[in-house]
């Protein structure tokens, strides 16, 4: 069978080869519109090795999985227009997670069901071998309804073509509101042979619901009378993910992974008052249908856990069982306007697929990008026992400064040294932290970090860095990444993210890796326990005069134990 997967991979490659050929006159199209040398709509702000069409809008992803040795991505998708809407799924395959072919759009609204598009939702693998596709569709009348869709040959190793069939929809709102009621999971199989789904909704006294779904045959779905989860500090839960994970293993659990002492399970949640994804680690109680958050005060979703601090939502993750890993997709939304998007021609990304685990101490989960990406690494620079006292400004040289992969190690010795938190700060309070108290704002153990996508005069730069705080009883690390000057172009979105990092520093020492990719950037704090993605358009990238740097103003010495760095190759993406 070995030529067949040559052919495959070969087959995959082709249409990719095509696209990188012929995108420069492409581009030019979308950006004839453009006046100025020096634009906003400039092809240095598309990435290298993140996810994204050629063109036009995307949002969330959907439906990821591994069917026959190929990786499938569905995702949000406006075939027309850089702007949000005319909702389809667009479709892409892939052999490793880092470079893509696109396909044809796999959903399209063609039937009252889904007549005013085809919104979010999961990918099943039933038994037998056959995928099956759970999604949304807006109904004639704009209502929200799930529906099923189904390859036509499953024999196809590209699921190029899906049908619906006549019996949709397959669940309609009952007790919640018509037009809030959206995303279905990814489906799990219960010890009673009933498969079950969870899907976002707001009940008429505007309360968050996850529901709960049963099937025995995956075409008649009753709601269970109870929800999975519901909660009154938001109106609206959306784009719900739910799946086990292993208190003893970093290898990720398949979705029907139940009962056993050292499974717990994840229930993460996009708020839809605010655009952010959260989640709660806790027991599922199979014989209640029930989702038990452990260590959970109050019913506050501001102090719940976030994946990601900055700009990440909508995810969604898919069990990799040749790999036996877990898989986390999710989308970056632009940060310029939308009429910069419609000038450019495009708008939206997915983050680095990562892989996600639960961390030793069992209250978190870890995140780190697939071991594949590390493919794209190229030249190297290393950098070992440097210190870097108040101050200090160390380039990193020999590295393409906008396309690069950088891992670094701080060490801390002093750290009796470190100032008093002088708030109250909680959980939900970093970006309000890191607000105040940017990377010029000097302190005792901090702030200490990198500065990338910089210019030589730091009139322009992305801050990324730690500070180092004492509590009453023990220590806590705040991480920022901070856009405020990131940009000399006006009307952007340019905040300052943050987020409190949960390890052990009794070492006095923690580690930062950061992606940087033209106009994202993804830094993974602490081995990946505190995450934070930026989208960045930097007037600098035009000239290509980018620097990074690691720096210190902080009072107190900060060691670099060791630093690599790398320049990253392209990826051949659609």
């Amino acid at each position: 069978m070995a030529w067949r997967w040559r052919l495959i991979s070969f087959l995959l490659w082709l249409p990719s080869f095509w696209n990188d050929w012929n995108e420069p006159c492409r581009r030019h199209l979308l950006n004839q519109d453009s006046k100025e040398a020096f634009s906003i709509a400039s092809k240095q702000y598309r990435t290298a090795f993140h996810f994204q069409p050629p063109q036009n809008w995307i949002n969330d992803p959907n439906g990821p999985m591994l069917y026959n040795g190929i990786y499938h991505l569905f995702y949000q998708y406006n075939p027309y227009s850089a702007k949000w809407g005319n909702i389809t799924w667009g479709h892409s395959i892939s052999t490793d997670l880092i470079n893509w072919t696109p396909l044809d759009i796999a959903l399209r609204p063609s039937e009252p069901f889904d007549l005013q598009g085809c919104w979010s939702g999961s990918a099943t693998i039933l038994p037998g071998n056959k995928p099956v596709i759970l999604y949304t569709g807006i109904s004639e009348s704009g209502h929200n309804v799930q529906n099923i869709a189904l390859p036509k040959n499953i024999s196809d190793p590209f699921l190029l073509e899906w049908v619906k069939p006549p019996y949709n929809p397959v669940m309609v709102a009952e007790g919640v509101k018509p037009t809030q009621f959206r995303d279905p999971s990814t489906c799990w199989l219960g010890k009673d042979g009933l498969w079950r789904t969870t899907v976002g909704a707001e009940d008429f006294e505007k309360k968050a619901k996850a529901l709960l779904y049963r099937s025995k045959d995956f075409v008649k779905w009753t709601r269970a009378e109870q929800p999975l989860f519901s909660t009154d500090s938001s109106s609206m839960i959306e784009c719900i993910d739910f799946f086990p994970v292993s208190a003893k293993w970093k290898r990720g659990l398949d979705g029907s992974t139940i009962e056993a002492e050292d499974v717990k399970h994840v229930l993460k949640m996009g708020v839809f008052d605010n655009s952010h994804d959260y989640y709660l680690i806790g027991k599922y109680l199979e014989e209640l249908d029930e989702f038990i958050p452990e260590n959970v005060v109050e019913d506050d979703h501001r102090m719940w856990l976030r994946y990601d601090y900055g700009s990440f939502y909508a995810s969604k993750t898919f069990f990799d069982a040749e790999n036996r890993r877990r898989v986390l997709w999710a989308w970056s939304n632009e940060s310029d306007t939308i009429s910069d998007d419609i000038v450019k021609g495009w708008a939206g990304v997915q983050t680095v697929p990562r892989t996600i685990w639960l961390d030793e101490n069992g209250k978190q989960l870890v995140q780190w990008p697939v071991r594949e990406l590390e493919s794209l690494r190229m030249e190297k620079v290393e950098l070992k026992d440097v210190k870097v006292s108040k101050g200090g400004l160390i380039e990193i040289k020999g590295v393409k400064a906008s396309q690069a992969d950088i891992e670094v190690e701080f060490e801390f010795p002093e750290l009796k040294k470190a100032e008093l938190i002088y708030h109250d700060w909680k959980l939900d309070d970093a970006q309000m932290a890191c607000d105040e108290m940017c990377s010029s704002v000097p302190g005792s153990i901090g702030p200490f970090g990198l500065l990338v996508l910089a210019s030589h005069d730091l009139e322009e730069h992305t801050a990324i860095f730690f500070r180092v705080f004492k509590t009453s009883t023990a220590h806590a690390v705040l991480m920022c990444s901070d856009q405020r000057k990131s940009s000399l172009w006006p009307e952007l979105y340019k905040p300052a993210f943050g987020g409190f990092v949960s390890t052990d520093i009794k070492e006095g020492k923690i580690s930062l890796r950061t992606l940087i990719d033209h106009s994202v950037v993804e830094s993974f704090g602490a081995g990946g326990r505190t995450c934070i993605t930026a989208r960045v358009y930097p007037k600098l990238l035009l000239t290509g005069d980018t620097h990074i740097y690691v720096f210190n103003n902080g009072s107190e010495t900060v060691k670099i134990t060791k630093l690599k760095a790398w320049e990253m190759a392209k990826a051949r993406i659609n």
